[in-house]
């Protein structure tokens, strides 16, 4: 993608720039990262960037149409509803797949989406640090709507703390230090003031909750919720005893867990753009494809990639007991667009939303990207392959 940028960049590529790359991050972050970062970002032309603006407001379209909440009054399970669900999320991203239309163009494929956050901290950091160790022309762009490195945290400082005092509002995460993704737990720690606080530190009194801090109780007012619940009711077990977060507390959750299941692969059948592929709910098709090949079948209820069928068969619709349960969607053909030393790579990339209270609309604001050599793109796939992991993209301004 923009092919005298990435030739550029390719034929100045070293490792030893790599490693202080990687260094650089580091040594900011407090950490390494405990996934793999690519060698390279991901650099988008015009007309891409044209398309994914476009993709994304034909889904924030959807998100924003009046009865979207009775639209997906069931995506919750019944569970793991939280009360004091608010008006819209806080945060949300949409990923796309980087494909080829019928002319040869680049064009996005959305794949998923979720009412949840993503690396916002650590994926600021990366772009300033490819920048740093690498030549990223100017015309390129991280970031969307204005935004600089010192406006974009202003905004999450404005969404995450607002009128708070930093020490009232906690990071909440399962076993934090555990998480692959603590990276950017912990530089949001460094750049916000916020804590970084297991559930298991949380302590109730009433309707009230509490950490400790250097020895004092601290009122906690606001959550930056990075619990992803249904793995919080898997591991309830393992945790001991531990603050039950489904109840009526006085909090407020930056974004409301119930977002994460509203705004998510439930509501991929209601979108209807050429940047989405077709979607059925499995007890809502109409009739079975004879070309089931050509389709993926995703769980509605798992994530991070869990249970996903990318060869489907008649045996496996079969086995299925609970179809209101599963998606059917048409598979998405990835281009292999990004070029590297070492051959070809697929891409995704995510579209990061924040969403102020004081806003009418979600704001486009950041990305991320994953570059992969495989049919299942993530960070973990690419593990021990060169020119695959985690990234950026660099956008060149919409024409």
């Amino acid at each position: 993608m923009i092919p005298s940028i990435r030739n550029t960049y390719n034929s100045q590529f070293t490792s030893h720039q790599y490693q202080d790359f990687l260094s650089g991050i580091a040594a900011e972050a407090g950490e390494a990262p405990a996934f793999k970062v690519a060698e390279t970002p991901v650099f988008i032309p015009a007309q891409l960037t044209a398309r994914l603006q476009k993709a994304c407001d034909e889904i924030v379209a959807v998100i924003l149409h009046p009865d979207f909440k009775q639209q997906t009054r069931d995506a919750i399970p019944h569970d793991l509803k939280v009360p004091h669900e608010n008006d819209h999320p806080h945060f949300m991203v949409i990923d796309f797949a980087v494909c080829r239309d019928e002319e040869g163009n680049l064009t996005p494929k959305l794949i998923e989406l979720q009412g949840f956050p993503s690396l916002y901290a650590f994926q600021e950091l990366m772009a300033r640090q490819f920048r740093t160790h690498f030549t990223i022309p100017d015309t390129l762009c991280n970031f969307f709507n204005g935004l600089n490195a010192t406006s974009y945290f202003e905004l999450l400082k404005e969404v995450i703390i607002g009128p708070c005092e930093p020490e009232e509002v906690v990071l909440l995460e399962v076993k934090p230090r555990e998480q692959k993704t603590r990276i950017d737990f912990y530089y949001t720690e460094h750049k916000l003031g916020i804590k970084v606080v297991c559930i298991t530190e949380l302590i109730q009194e009433g309707k009230k909750l509490y950490y400790e801090l250097d020895g004092k109780r601290i009122q906690i007012k606001r959550i930056y919720n990075r619990v992803i619940f249904d793995d919080l009711r898997r591991q309830q077990e393992l945790l001991g005893k531990h603050v039950h977060l489904f109840q009526e507390l006085e909090v407020e959750w930056i974004t409301h867990p119930n977002w994460f299941y509203r705004i998510s692969k439930y509501i991929l059948p209601f979108i209807h753009s050429e940047y989405a592929p077709k979607s059925w709910f499995l007890h809502q098709l109409p009739v079975i494809p004879a070309d089931l090949e050509n389709y993926v079948l995703k769980p509605l209820f798992s994530f991070a990639g869990q249970g996903v069928l990318i060869d489907v068969t008649q045996a496996d619709l079969d086995k299925i007991s609970d179809p209101e349960n599963w998606i059917l969607q048409h598979k998405v053909q990835y281009a292999p667009a990004v070029e590297t030393p070492e051959g070809p790579a697929y891409c995704e990339i995510r579209m990061m939303y924040v969403w102020p209270d004081s806003s009418p609309l979600p704001l486009l604001v950041h990305n991320l990207a994953r570059i992969s050599k495989s049919k299942m793109i993530g960070v973990s796939q690419g593990k021990l392959q060169n020119w695959t992991g985690g990234s950026c993209a660099f956008f060149e301004q919409a024409l």
